[in-house]
């Protein structure tokens, strides 16, 4: 096998019968024993484009020897599809040192261009009339070493919009939703739903582990996502000036009951108007974007149905006609991570963009070999 640390085929461009030789990141790694009594091996191997499985059936102890999940390596297979799903039978793999791969082959980063999403949050932030909501919102999104957090965290480990700056996409369409019932409804507090929705997955930040694959921290295991969010909420609120004690309370209910149930980990069920829709907005993007996301994952499984999605207790149609989609093998843009150093403080109104401002996070990963998340300094995930 030929060593080289280019990534040169990706999970998204592999066929049937494919002979494979490419890097990719060891998500995990799980050895069992054939009925045979010969051990085998399966690994989950991913890139920026998705996850493939791996059977390793030969020399299982030697290559498992070589490497730990999280590694990347070089490996020498051939594809295959077994029940719908492709996989890759190893044959050959070598282990390949990290600074010598682009970290953005192999992070799923969002499809949106992150200048776009900064822009529309800043949007956000000028159609609100409630100058205390203003100010909490501001003192997080403001802070360049918060949003630089927050515009790269997933929005879950496993359940939606996994991917770098998922949280981030999946919270502008949470608040675009809200927008949608507030402007339906006169009697919505919008301001106060657009906080809830921006702020109720805030905790992730430090809930979520986002380095090489997706985990929970320390932090998220021991406190949750809601919990460590509510207290972020209360740090920023202690720091303005003559916040009301009821509008407090009111956020902090937003973030606690924005599971709904006691069964989805709420640890109260909503309990004013906003709360409820926050609720249901929240969960219908959770699902769209986890339907879709299954069905986009299998595009070589025959006839008009998904395999088995365990979560969601079913499988899908996928129809015979699907709905045209952008490509998304293309080479990705170069983006900056960090908001715009010189925003003007000016509130008069923006304009609205149809086209992409700039280029997606996973350009702003290639050609890096550093350790992007070290600003992570807290050990600190759910959705």
């Amino acid at each position: 096998m030929n060593i080289n640390s280019k990534k040169t085929v990706y999970v998204n461009q592999i066929k049937e019968r494919d002979r494979v030789e490419s890097i990719f990141l060891v998500r995990d790694k799980i050895t069992a024993m054939a009925k045979n009594g010969k051990p085998y091996m399966t690994l989950k191997m991913m890139d920026r484009t998705g996850e493939v499985e791996g059977r390793i059936w030969d020399q299982v102890d030697q290559f498992s020897s070589m490497f730990e999940k999280n590694d990347f390596i070089l490996v020498s297979a051939k594809a295959s599809v077994y029940m719908g799903k492709m996989q890759l039978i190893v044959q050959d793999l070598q282990k390949i040192e990290e600074n010598l791969v682009d970290l953005g082959d192999f992070l799923p980063v969002s499809q949106r261009p992150m200048v776009e999403m900064r822009n529309e949050l800043d949007n956000i932030l000028e159609t609100l009339t409630n100058p205390h909501i203003e100010a909490l919102l501001r003192a997080f999104f403001d802070d360049a070493e918060f949003f630089a957090l927050y515009s790269k965290a997933p929005a879950a480990k496993a359940m939606h919009h996994v991917f770098l700056g998922g949280l981030l996409e999946h919270s502008l369409a949470v608040v675009a939703l809200a927008s949608d019932v507030a402007a339906r409804y006169p009697q919505v507090n919008r301001d106060l739903l657009i906080c809830g929705a921006i702020l109720h997955d805030v905790g992730k930040v430090r809930e979520l582990s986002y380095q090489r694959s997706f985990d929970y921290t320390d932090e998220g295991k021991l406190l949750g996502h809601i919990v460590i969010g509510v207290q972020m909420v209360e740090d920023r609120i202690r720091q303005i000036p003559d916040f009301p004690q009821e509008l407090s309370m009111l956020i902090k209910h937003l973030l606690l009951s924005h599971h709904g149930q006691y069964d989805f980990g709420s640890p109260k069920r909503p309990k004013f108007l906003e709360a409820v829709i926050l609720n249901f907005v929240d969960d219908l993007d959770s699902k769209i974007n986890g339907v879709q996301t299954h069905i986009d994952k299998e595009p070589d499984r025959e006839g008009n149905w998904t395999s088995y999605h365990r979560l969601y207790d079913r499988y899908f149609y996928k129809g015979s006609v699907q709905p045209e989609t952008v490509k998304k093998d293309s080479e990705p843009e170069i983006v900056d991570l960090q908001p715009e150093p010189e925003r003007k403080p000016q509130r008069e109104k923006r304009q609205r963009y149809d086209k992409p401002l700039g280029t997606t996070l996973g350009d702003q990963l290639r050609e890096k070999n550093l350790d992007l998340f070290a600003s992570i300094t807290e050990k600190g995930e759910t959705s």
